[in-house]
């Protein structure tokens, strides 16, 4: 071998030839914007210029889902959750548990939405606070129905009123299972002396969503108006309140 060729082959390891580069990729800036962002901002330009009235649940609950999940399609978890549950009511009363179980839904965004519940709540409460309830039937109904319409074990709460029937307290007294909840009229007389109430107005929840009053809620109630009554205290109405509707016992006069 000559030294040539040794100067040849040490030249060739030390200076490699430069192959040819393929061309750097032009992106499209517009190309590379996720799609959904184009539909956040017609969502938000539709509610924004028409009202939620314009929106479907689904669509409503993207709106919400845009700031719980910033940097992703809301739209499919949107519909699932209403697929889940039934309506964007049945959502926000969903339990983070089964919120969780729908895909794409985390622990935050199940927290996010018991607030936005919780929110609506306290704001139909307010509704109703410091007013005659008996003045503001449709609010009070909205109100019980934001409370516990979704729930899925029985409650039985109690809305204790003074002597001009403004609401003094709202308390729930019971949690009991799917299909029954405790009353004990004496703690019920009882309590609403400690709160000086001169009325009350009982309430309790059918998770089944038929808010049709069993025979045991008829004879319980009866109960309550007969411990009540030597107290001066008035039982103005027991409210069962279902997913679709309520039923009021002095309506269907069973009180």
């Amino acid at each position: 071998m000559t030294g040539g060729e040794e100067d040849e082959r040490g030249f060739f390891s030390e200076f490699p030839v430069a192959m040819p580069q393929p061309p750097l990729p032009v992106h499209n800036k517009k190309a590379d914007k996720p799609h959904y962002l184009g539909h956040r901002d017609r969502l938000r330009n539709r509610f924004l210029e028409n009202g939620a009235t314009t929106l479907a649940d689904y669509e409503l609950l993207e709106l919400l889902l845009f700031r719980s999940i910033p940097r992703a399609d809301t739209k499919g978890i949107a519909k699932a959750l209403i697929n889940r549950f039934g309506s964007f009511a049945e959502v926000l009363g969903a339990p983070p548990h089964l919120l969780r179980e729908v895909r794409g839904v985390g622990d935050s965004v199940a927290l996010d939405i018991k607030v936005i519940a919780e929110a609506a709540r306290r704001m139909t409460r307010g509704e109703i606070a410091k007013r005659p309830l008996l003045g503001t039937w449709q609010q009070v109904l909205d109100y019980c129905r934001t409370a516990m319409a979704f729930q899925e074990r029985e409650t039985f709460r109690i809305l204790f009123l003074d002597k001009k029937n403004v609401l003094i307290a709202d308390e729930v007294q019971q949690v009991g299972t799917v299909d029954h909840t405790p009353a004990y009229p004496r703690e019920v007389a009882r309590r609403a002396l400690e709160l000086s109430a001169t009325a009350i107005i009982l309430v309790h929840n059918h998770p089944s969503g038929d808010p049709t009053p069993s025979r045991a809620d008829i004879e319980m109630t009866k109960l309550i108006i007969e411990a009540a009554r030597p107290l001066n205290i008035v039982v103005h109405d027991h409210i069962i309140i279902g997913k679709h509707g309520h039923a009021s016992l002095k309506g269907l006069q069973l009180i």
